[in-house]
């Protein structure tokens, strides 16, 4: 079993020889190691205005928060598995969507703010450019696939070190905030006296709050989402299929520097309804409704979660398909309004627009989520999927991002409307970050 451990000394200040950057601080190096935004991205967010994020200061913020979570709740550490937690604390970046289903990877973080990477073996190169991180250890992929047999004797020999680690930098304090874990690590930490609470909490928290880097990250995604979303539209005719076109999206967000696609739900024609239907061979037909939601994780791994609903073809919707498009454009953009610092998350049901009687069946899941990395917390549900007390206290504040959608189509109905934004909570009300428009066919 492959336990390296390399500490390193690195001063977080340190550039590389070259005194060439891109505008978001990053090294203009053609042969780097470090994944990020390509000429194309740069050249259009320069075009419309957009500040890129600086990298070196976005990671310091990202760890700071944290570690005063950590510090909030008197735990020794954080310790995940979570490829999206570890994205937000490191940075780095590894098979991202592999070590999702193959948890090969893990992050310890103390309350003090020492950060040890435990990477996949051969993987040190990956995060050298990544001064925060101070040791990659490995042998954290202590489930079945790679340990077989050895499974409890792997988890036991990485609790092992998570202890020592623990020891080192908070001493008698055994509370260690986890995320998610094979059950096998877990049973060796709690052998070691470890006491094992919720990491979910800590980081889930921790990432509801954005700075300005992380907004003009999170612009940039944006950004890259919607010029690749003008280029399936222009792309869009009767004769292609749904993957056709869903293939257009991802290389459109690919060719900027995105990373990947969460979901492929995009559906046209009478497979609209009811949502959820993935992108298939279906080949759409002159008068189709095409509706999809981007899901894209764009460049440096930020969330552009926007939804948009379009006509195939050079036709006119019908009496029925504007109706319902107006009635779900209106949903959201009514509970857009709503939002400000100040409201309790649990006041936010109550608030919103409720949904007509017969969109209620086949309902979305939320009315607002929040979004960063991923899909984040809060979760604010319709009316009668709220449960009292979800979110305690919380409110609101500067800095939440959220995205406000709907789903409107009738049980049996011929076809569904589906509309997303993306919005920023500001000291004064909020900002939509989203610019696609809406279709004026739908509205005219």
């Amino acid at each position: 079993m492959n336990v390296m451990s390399s500490n390193r000394k690195i001063d977080p200040s340190r550039r590389r020889a070259t005194t060439l950057f891109k505008p978001d601080g990053t090294p203009l190096d053609n042969d780097r190691v470090e994944i990020g935004p390509t000429d194309l991205a740069f050249n259009e967010w320069a075009a419309q205005g957009i500040t890129p994020p600086d990298m070196p200061k976005l990671r310091e913020y990202r760890l700071s928060r944290i570690v005063g979570e950590l510090q909030k709740h008197d735990y020794a550490g954080l310790l995940t598995f979570d490829p999206l937690n570890i994205r937000y604390i490191t940075d780095a970046t590894n098979m991202q969507l592999w070590t999702t289903h193959n948890p090969a990877r893990a992050c310890f973080v103390s309350a003090d703010g020492y950060v040890v990477l435990y990477d996949f073996h051969g993987s040190d190169h990956l995060s050298a450019h990544l001064p925060l991180v101070k040791e990659v250890r490995h042998g954290a992929a202590f489930f079945f696939f790679e340990s077989a047999g050895l499974v409890a004797e792997h988890a036991m020999h990485f609790a092992k070190g998570i202890d020592s680690l623990m020891r080192d930098h908070a001493g008698e304090n055994r509370r260690l905030a986890v995320d998610r874990m094979e059950r096998p690590g877990h049973d060796a930490l709690e052998s070691l006296g470890v006491e094992i609470h919720n990491g979910q909490e800590i980081t889930e928290f921790a990432r509801v709050i954005k700075n300005d880097n992380e907004v003009n990250a999170m612009r940039c995604a944006i950004s890259a989402c919607e010029a690749a979303m003008h280029e399936m539209q222009a792309m869009v005719r009767p004769g292609i299929t749904e993957v056709d076109a869903w293939a257009i999206l991802q290389h459109g967000n690919h060719i900027r520097g995105g990373e990947w696609i969460e979901t492929r739900i995009l559906s046209s024609g009478p497979r609209t309804n009811p949502w959820f239907q993935e992108a298939g061979p279906r080949v759409m037909a002159e008068g189709d409704i095409l509706a999809f939601d981007t899901d894209l994780i764009g460049p440096y791994g930020y969330c552009a979660d926007l939804s948009r609903t379009w006509m195939v073809g050079d036709v006119e919707p019908s009496a029925y398909e504007k109706q319902i498009y107006r009635d779900a454009l209106d949903h959201i953009q009514t509970n857009t309004a709503i939002l400000k610092p100040g409201i309790k998350l649990d006041d936010l049901t109550k608030l919103s627009q409720q949904l007509p009687e017969k969109y209620k069946e086949q309902r979305y899941g939320v009315v607002f989520h929040g979004v960063g990395l991923c899909d984040e917390y809060p979760s604010i549900r319709y009316a009668p999927d709220f449960e009292d007390g979800q979110h305690e206290d919380r409110v609101l504040e500067p800095g939440m991002t959220l995205c406000v959608e709907v789903y409107y189509g009738e049980v049996g109905g011929p076809c569904g409307i589906k509309l997303e934004d993306q919005v920023l909570i500001t000291e004064d009300g909020h900002e939509n970050l989203t610019t696609y428009p809406f279709e004026d066919r739908f509205l005219s």
